[in-house]
């Protein structure tokens, strides 16, 4: 489903020149694989280059040096608006905070991936009514996300994210900003979506419960691969 091969990626400094380099190494040199239906997870302390490698992964950023595949299409050989076609049609995105838009309902925020991709609008908007069912909150579909509590908007972005029906998911800190309970009820949906979807996740966490419920899990220490065990 997802190999990465020797992954660099370098953040020039405040102040830095070609002369004097001194960039940042946050990447250096990340090999992975990720099999369909897999759930993994890739923790590390902050600063290790877990994020970038999520947003490498996931298209919002390109490599240095390195290549990503997505069912066996090199991506960094796609011009820009076919990696956005490409990303449109198969990746999900999950992040701590929702970002769902404040003035549209949950029905409207969930459709807008498949709305870009210009699909059907009576195909999407069935989509949508399945997925809300799925996660619960079909009975908040025309309610506002200020109208909707924390857990029910991030289970409105988790069904924006399975909307185009992606080949991938990735997640960054997910449950980051939920409590408790509702961190664990999204963990287990995660779950649920991979027995009933077969759907793949890559999640970028610090919660422990999460990264130990992952079928591997990934430690990223000072931009390099430490460990890739299975949980």
């Amino acid at each position: 489903m997802l190999k990465a091969i020797n992954i660099h990626k370098k953040y020039s400094q405040l102040g830095s020149s070609t002369a004097n380099d001194s960039s940042l190494h946050v990447l250096k040199g990340i090999d992975l694989e990720v099999s369909k239906g897999e759930i993994v997870s890739i923790v590390g302390a902050s600063g290790a280059g877990k994020s970038t490698l999520l947003h490498i992964l996931g298209t919002l950023d390109r490599p240095d040096v390195g290549s990503v595949l997505i069912k066996e299409i090199a991506l960094e050989q796609l011009s820009e608006e076919k990696l956005a076609n490409f990303r449109n049609q198969n990746i999900g995105f999950i992040f701590q905070f929702h970002n769902l838009l404040p003035e549209f309902t949950a029905l409207e925020n969930i459709c807008l991936p498949a709305y870009i991709g210009n699909r059907d609008i009576k195909e999407i908007e069935e989509r949508a009514d399945y997925l809300m069912n799925m996660l619960g909150v079909y009975e908040r579909k025309n309610h506002k996300p200020s109208e909707m509590s924390g857990g029910e908007q991030q289970r409105t972005s988790v069904a924006r994210a399975l909307i185009n029906t992606p080949s991938i998911i990735f997640a960054d800190e997910p449950s980051g900003n939920l409590d408790s309970k509702n961190a664990e009820e999204l963990h287990k949906l995660f779950f649920k979506l991979r027995d009933e979807l077969m759907q793949t996740f890559v999640i970028v966490t610090h919660n422990f419960a999460l990264a130990e419920m992952a079928d591997r899990k990934i430690e990223i220490i000072d931009g390099k691969i430490a460990k890739n065990d299975s949980v």
